[in-house]
């Protein structure tokens, strides 16, 4: 059985992928940058930075980086944040991750102001250990830094964790460092591209995690 659970927030815990997609869709199409839906939304996960270079052209991206970042944080906050609601079950999820004695990191690419609203949305403030954001990280996933800092802050080794995410870039960031990475659909994707991108099993959401626990990796033990 691992000794950490490094879980990913957006779109794992809470159902906040499409409005973090909408949100940035907008804020591009402010500046005049269009962008769908669903290819603002194929991209959470991975930190603005990343967003950033792959929709706004190279010859304008230094000067609209820092405007387009701080108008999509805007109407995130406004519009969006009070929309959110956690996924049925995230919280029972991570008390029962905790009564077999594992230890819970966060693992997000979201910014650190925004943590309290979620610990409150999944009732984790009392379940969590340790927290890594996006202010913890040089390079934000699907590099590993989040990942590695979360590890780093609760004093244990890749051969120790496991992680849960809900994207292709948790996945791959996670599996960098050899951490074995338990997939939820809740976020949006595919088994199928969940499993190629590396996880190990994949399950719809934090409920259906939950009802298979003591098969699922969470308790099976791996190899060190």
């Amino acid at each position: 059985m691992p000794d950490v659970l490094l879980t990913d927030i957006d779109g794992t815990l809470v159902d906040s992928n499409a409005l973090h997609g909408e949100a940035w869709r907008r804020a591009f199409e402010h500046f005049g940058i269009q962008v769908g839906l669903d290819e603002a939304w194929r991209q959470i996960g991975k930190g603005g930075d990343k967003v950033i270079a792959l929709f706004v052209p190279e010859a304008i991206r230094k000067q609209l980086e820092k405007p387009v970042k701080d108008l999509r944080k805007e109407i995130f906050h406004r519009d969006y944040m009070p929309r959110m609601v956690a996924f049925p079950q995230a919280g029972d999820l991570l008390r029962r991750v905790r009564s077999v004695g594992m230890k819970i990191a966060l693992a997000t690419s979201s910014e650190k102001e925004d943590l309290a609203v979620y610990g409150k949305l999944v009732g984790m403030d009392d379940l969590v250990d340790e927290a890594s954001s996006s202010s913890d990280a040089n390079a934000s996933k699907p590099d590993p830094d989040i990942f590695a800092a979360a590890l780093k802050k609760v004093n244990m080794q890749p051969q120790q964790a496991i992680a849960l995410g809900d994207t292709p870039w948790d996945a791959e960031a996670a599996g960098k460092l050899g951490i074995p990475v338990i997939g939820l659909t809740s976020g949006g994707w595919k088994a199928d591209d969940l499993r190629a991108a590396g996880c190990v099993e994949v399950w719809q959401d934090p409920a259906d995690l939950l009802l298979h626990f003591d098969e699922s990796a969470l308790r099976r033990q791996q190899n060190r």
